[in-house]
């Protein structure tokens, strides 16, 4: 039974992997040291809206068996329509991958400096984190084989690494079942926790990881009658992914001081409470939860790049690997030398909180569009659901932008 299930699963764990990196871990922790476990019910919407439109993002690409940016570029016949979104998919995903790159390393980093301290080579003024390197080099490697199979295999165990590490955490602090029940099914809105809202809900329902899945399963499955499969992995693995992220919060509302700004200061302040052990549980999901991003982010890119500029190949065609590679190098790069290219990332921001209603509302006429789908088109609750998202991803664009303008 569990060798059948670890055999059915794989695009949607990657999927899962890619959404909970390290600033999903950071707002996490941040929900539950400020607001306790009232948040939960913003995380379990977010789960809902992210199964609908990943199993709808699934369904395109073994139907049509392409990946969604290639099926944009077919579909949308005019040509200024057509390069606005190409450039802004690209802005979005390429430019924003590259930027958002540096922080999955950096995640990654203090996961390994919670338990190993750190370790920098300085040269005058100037300073190296050796621990970026080890991370870039771990995530070049697994993206270098290009072999899907054994990338999955990777990504799924350091996903169930992942899940099983902050699942224990949160057991560790021994929390109240029913207030879990409220906070997760009783809405509520604390005074200031509408940021934190829009947050939990925009790191869960990434763009990017649309365009990833669709990829992601015309890789593993190529037959319709695989849709069931691909269904049953989509809702395992982001429900999984999800437990993920309430497991965080949960973690974060036992520790009574409000002297904690990221999972890192989460891991020392359960210390005393918990014992070491649940210092290190933390420390080794958040290490499992910035390397899968830093693998994850690169690959989307790849795919987009692929998709939007039509060139041909596989997983290690000389174009697909370029695109992968510059996006870790400058991961890499600008992690351990500690620049943030702030400029950019809120360019990337910007181009994010535009793209996710667009490509939501591209996402659901597609999959209304019989020459695309044939008989395996959106059914009216499929497309009731989708509406909705619709409607929370305008109003999560339009907070976002403003947010980055200071508006907000």
């Amino acid at each position: 039974m569990i060798k059948k299930w670890f055999q059915n699963i794989g695009p949607g764990t990657l999927v899962a992997a890619a959404f909970i990196g390290p600033g999903t871990v950071t707002l996490c922790t941040l929900a539950g040291v400020n607001f306790g476990f009232n948040l939960l019910w913003a995380m379990l919407l977010s789960i809902i809206a992210t199964i609908v439109l990943q199993e709808m993002a699934a369904r395109l690409g073994i139907i049509s068996q392409k990946g969604l940016s290639q099926v944009i570029r077919e579909e949308i016949k005019i040509p200024f329509l057509k390069q606005f979104i190409t450039i802004l998919i690209l802005a979005a995903i390429v430019v924003g991958n590259a930027s958002y790159e540096a922080g999955n390393i950096s995640g990654g980093i203090l996961g390994l400096e919670t338990v190993f301290g750190e370790f920098k080579y300085n040269f005058d003024d100037f300073s190296i984190n050796l621990m970026s390197i080890i991370i870039g080099v771990i995530a070049f490697a697994l993206l270098y084989i290009g072999n899907y199979k054994f990338l999955e295999r990777a990504l799924v165990t350091l996903v169930l690494l992942m899940s099983f590490s902050f699942i224990i955490t949160a057991i560790v602090t021994k929390p109240n079942i029913l207030e879990i029940f409220k906070g997760m099914f009783v809405p509520k809105f604390p005074e200031k926790s509408l940021l934190t809202i829009i947050g939990l809900i925009g790191t869960t329902v990434v763009p990017y990881n649309l365009f990833l899945h669709a990829s992601l399963v015309k890789e593993r499955w190529h037959k319709k009658e695989d849709l069931k499969l691909a269904k049953k992995d989509t809702i395992v693995s982001i429900i999984l992914g999800g437990l993920v992220s309430m497991a965080i919060i949960v973690s974060a509302a036992s520790i009574p001081s409000k002297d904690i700004l990221n999972a890192a200061d989460l891991a020392e302040g359960l210390a005393p409470l918990y014992g070491e052990f649940a210092k290190y549980f933390l420390a080794l999901g958040l290490f499992a939860a910035g390397i899968t991003s830093a693998i994850t982010a690169p690959l989307a890119a790849a795919y987009v790049a692929k998709g939007c500029l039509g060139f041909n190949g596989n997983l290690q065609s000389k174009s697909f690997r370029a695109v992968w590679m510059i996006i870790l190098f400058l991961g890499v790069l600008f992690s351990s030398i500690g620049i943030k290219p702030i400029e950019i990332i809120k360019f990337a921001q910007v181009a994010n909180g535009m793209l996710l209603p667009v490509i939501a509302g591209i996402l659901l006429w597609i999959m209304n569009k019989k020459n695309v789908l044939e008989n395996f088109r959106n059914t009216k609750m499929q497309n009731i659901f989708g509406f909705i998202i619709l409607a929370i991803t305008i109003f999560l664009g339009a907070k976002v932008i403003l947010k980055v303008f200071n508006l907000l």
